[in-house]
């Protein structure tokens, strides 16, 4: 197995946001900053390689039966206790996620990846596998809340989810410039469209590239 080339499989090739049209609901719902979208990406990186490290080890224990629940028990308790640790130490950002932190559970990443791979493979590869998904996930978030930050409200800005002190704020776009059309829902799937399209189009150059070289 080619270990670099699943680890960033997540990225483009098979990214699941924008190449599997995995994750999408909060996706949508809560990329309308980088605070929100980087504190989802963290927590769905801890979830991901968290479980497909513990369901690797017990890959050859699970009936496999009844190996669908165990997955989601496992992914559900994980999820709460990250909930729990969120709503601990980071309150802003847990009341900024609201439910959808809890929604992590059915997220299809996280129990697609469970199923295709990591009951299928050793806890290293495992782990790569759900880090490279994770982070493929966190960067298509970012990329779509920072432009619909940037065009809604003219400007980009985070801060630290456990102090509330601003790490960086600026304005680009003047005053009264703004598009107020991406902070609402279809601003999402606007956005969410181009860069699919995108890397869509950047994938099948790519692919007929190789095909033609082959030949």
């Amino acid at each position: 197995m080619n270990r670099m080339k699943n680890f960033t499989a997540g990225f483009l090739r098979e990214n699941p946001v924008f190449g599997l049209y995995l994750g999408l609901c909060s996706v949508l719902a809560i990329s309308t900053t980088l605070n929100n979208a980087i504190g989802m990406g963290v927590a769905v990186i801890v979830v991901l390689v968290m479980s497909n490290v513990i369901i690797s080890i017990l890959r050859n224990v699970i009936p496999n039966e009844i190996r669908i629940p165990v997955y989601i028990v496992i992914i559900a308790t994980l999820v709460t206790i990250i909930e729990m640790l969120i709503h601990a130490f980071a309150p802003s950002l847990y009341t900024a996620l609201g439910a959808f932190i809890n929604l992590i559970v059915v997220n299809c990443i996280i129990l697609g990846r469970a199923e295709a791979f990591a009951s299928k493979n050793g806890v290293f590869d495992s782990a790569l596998d759900g880090l490279g998904m994770g982070l493929g996930y966190t960067a298509s978030l970012v990329a779509i809340a920072a432009i619909r930050q940037l065009l809604g409200t003219g400007g980009l800005s985070f801060a630290n989810p456990f102090t509330n002190q601003m790490i960086f704020e600026f304005q680009i776009i003047p005053a009264g410039f703004e598009i107020p059309l991406f902070t609402t829902a279809t601003g999402a799937f606007i956005t969410f469209a181009l860069l699919a399209a995108a890397l869509a189009a950047y994938n099948n150059h790519k692919a007929a590239k190789e095909n033609k070289g082959a030949k």
